[in-house]
């Protein structure tokens, strides 16, 4: 059977177009603050544009960026399990965004949607889609998770009815911090190597995950960003902002990838939050609201 053209120019289009629709939406939705637009190049092949956002309104911090790199070999976090692979040359391009807010009451947010082509001479293109939103609450609201999730599952339902619990259940266990045995946040959705649907579907996918996150993040920042906090709250947005450093450093693939394919190190850390604090064996006390999130809200469970 021949193999499906690779359309690469329309996927570089969509995320150009998405890039752009996102930086829009959230300063609108910030209402005060704007992204700082960063243009790079990379010495190896290829660039992007870092668009961050510092010290809004709403937002403390924001990054959305669009990248597109090209090299003569896929770099270790990439070709580990795929080792086939290795030797081949290869062009990555996607959009990602890591979204901090004043409020604790205003979850952290995270989206990454991608494409990796992996080419040599003589043989059919090696290709797949990656990515997914997950969102990380500080306070929980089942109201909120439920949302959330209603909106993962609609991104998938046009795509097939075994999409949804596969990519959150994928996504559950991918953002889980090995070493504190806990979930970073509710979850949502993750998938990677995705290629099963042939390309203008598996595309299709992936374009109806990257539209869906607007739709699914915007009422929670509208629901909570005007809820009443104090030092207290602010100290254990903080604190939990803590996890959040230590998953990306120690186990996120795209911050593996970017530093390993030598990236622009301040756009692939942008993700990190401004603030963040560790406290010694810290345990919140029984029956409080920060107790209620790791008994309720940072344990694996179906919202929808």
């Amino acid at each position: 059977m021949k193999q499906e053209p690779v359309d690469k120019q329309a996927v570089k289009a969509y995320f150009h177009d998405l890039h752009d629709r996102i930086t829009k939406s959230l300063e609108a939705l910030d209402g005060g603050g704007c992204f700082h637009r960063d243009a790079w190049t990379r010495e190896a092949g290829g660039g992007g544009e870092s668009r961050v956002m510092t010290e809004g309104d709403l937002f403390e911090r924001g990054g959305v960026s669009f990248s597109h790199v090209m090299g003569d070999s896929l770099p270790a976090s990439a070709s580990a399990r795929r080792p086939e692979l290795a030797g081949r040359g290869f062009e990555a391009m996607g959009v990602s965004l890591v979204m901090h807010p004043w409020n604790p009451y205003v979850p952290t947010t995270h989206l990454n949607v991608r494409f990796f082509v992996a080419e040599k001479a003589g043989a059919d293109p090696v290709w797949w889609f990656g990515g997914g939103f997950d969102l990380t609450p500080y306070y929980g609201f089942d109201e909120d998770c439920r949302h959330w999730h209603e909106q993962a599952r609609a991104a998938c339902l046009r795509h097939g009815d075994s999409l949804y619990p596969r990519f959150k259940q994928w996504c559950d266990e991918y953002f889980h911090i090995q070493h504190r045995d806990e979930p970073r946040g509710i979850g949502g959705l993750f998938f990677d190597d995705f290629n099963e649907l042939g390309f203008a579907d598996s595309f299709a996918f992936m374009r109806s995950v990257g539209d869906h996150f607007l739709p699914a993040y915007e009422p929670i920042v509208q629901r909570r960003r005007d809820h009443d906090y104090g030092e207290r709250e602010r100290e254990f947005q903080l604190y939990r902002r803590g996890r959040y450093v230590e998953f990306n450093l120690v186990y996120d693939r795209g911050t593996l990838f970017g530093l390993q394919s030598g990236g622009r190190t301040e756009s692939i850390l942008m993700s990190m939050p401004p603030r963040a604090r560790w406290e010694y064996d810290y345990h919140p006390d029984p029956g409080t609201p920060e107790a209620e999130l790791y008994s309720h809200y940072l344990v694996p469970r179906d919202w929808v």
